[in-house]
């Protein structure tokens, strides 16, 4: 009879598994935590405490009502029209820009240079921004002079102005137009060839690639830089202050009168401001993260 063979003893479980080595990384993205919950979460949570109190310390809803008082409401409302307007002007001229550095044929040396100065533009905004475009647009400057010296064209007898609505679009648009680029060349890399190829093999041209198969894929992308793109234009508050003043009633304009002291001031009705801007402006940047991680499964 052929003896069993004796049980596998199974390890003690009392012996602890060793503790996995502490990792240096966490030392390099330390100051990133660091600086977010400092400049980021401790200010949002001072803000969102005093949109329900009073100048008493003293909660209260009257803040959060005030905001429904008619100048308040056509503020975001202008503000709201501008960035959407901005947005998805940045959003079509960005995407033919991209298409064009990515996908056109061009000369090799214009990619470079297009990724180079979309990286750079984004930053140049604020009161330098506002400050070119008066020296640029303005009614003493370079090209209104050059359009009347040349063509004898008067600019601001059509009507145009740049420190009106449109024209802090165009001011928007400089770095809006950027950003998308920026956003959305890693999306056109990513289209692969075979699918082209693909396409092509069953009989398909450009129109049916791109309606069927391109779209398909962009669209969380394009969808979603465009609400990244919103939500910059409406945070913005440096080039529309230093372009116009107070001439256009934006709520970031607006809470910025509230808070510095003007005779409206009223800091607690400014923390409420501030809350419905990161309402707003939260809701666009997790709609942009959710559709940008729908693209990522494509690619």
């Amino acid at each position: 009879m052929t003896p069993l063979p004796a049980e596998t003893v199974p390890p003690s479980r009392s012996l602890a598994a060793p503790a996995a080595p502490i990792s240096f990384a966490w030392l390099g993205v330390a100051p990133f935590f660091v600086f977010a919950v400092l400049f980021l979460v401790l200010p949002t949570l001072h803000l969102v405490v005093g949109a329900f109190q009073d100048a008493d310390g003293n909660f209260t809803l009257r803040n959060l009502a005030n905001l429904f008082q008619p100048q308040i409401v056509a503020s975001f409302w202008v503000t709201i029209k501008i960035s959407m307007i901005s947005a998805v002007g940045g959003a079509v001229i960005g995407f033919l820009l991209a298409y064009a550095g990515v996908m056109g044929g061009l000369p090799r040396w214009v990619r470079p240079v297009l990724m180079t100065f979309s990286g750079v533009a984004p930053n140049f905004a604020g009161i330098p921004l506002a400050f070119a475009f008066l020296a640029t647009l303005g009614r003493t400057g370079l090209v209104t002079a050059l359009l009347f010296s040349v063509f004898g064209f008067k600019l601001y007898d059509t009507g145009f102005s740049i420190t009106t609505f449109w024209g802090l679009i165009l001011a928007y648009l400089y770095f809006q137009i950027p950003l998308m680029v920026l956003i959305l060349v890693p999306a056109l890399d990513g289209l692969k060839k075979e699918w082209r190829e693909a396409s092509d093999i069953l009989g398909g041209n450009g129109w049916h690639f791109w309606r069927h198969v391109a779209i398909p894929i962009l669209w969380p992308s394009l969808v979603g830089t465009t609400l990244l793109l919103f939500a910059n234009a409406f945070g913005a508050v440096a080039t529309a202050y230093g372009l116009t003043g107070s001439g256009i009633n934006l709520v970031t304009i607006m809470l910025f009168a509230q808070i510095r002291g003007d005779v409206l001031h009223d800091q607690n009705l400014g923390y409420a401001i501030s809350l419905g801007m990161v309402v707003i402006t939260v809701l666009s940047n997790l709609a942009y993260i959710v559709l940008r991680a729908r693209t990522r499964r494509f690619q």
